[in-house]
């Protein structure tokens, strides 16, 4: 199973993005995307940019998934 994962944009290279969330970088595609720009949150799927967010969504989200983290 895979998760969809918010991450805010750092850098961008063309429709490329480095990207952080919780520590981790990772760079992602950013071709469904429209405006991205660095501080950005976007939902990341599969090494996808699928949606853009707001920054109170995406903080609720990785909260969430740290709570689910925990719990394990």
């Amino acid at each position: 199973m895979c998760l969809a994962m918010p991450m805010k944009i750092k850098t961008i290279d063309g429709q490329s993005a480095g990207c952080e969330a919780g520590g981790l970088t990772h760079n992602i595609r950013i071709d469904f995307i429209q405006d991205a720009k660095p501080g950005d949150y976007v939902m990341v799927h599969a090494g996808f940019a699928i949606e853009k967010m707001s920054e109170k969504e995406a903080l609720e989200n990785l909260e969430l998934l740290e709570e689910i983290k925990n719990a394990l």
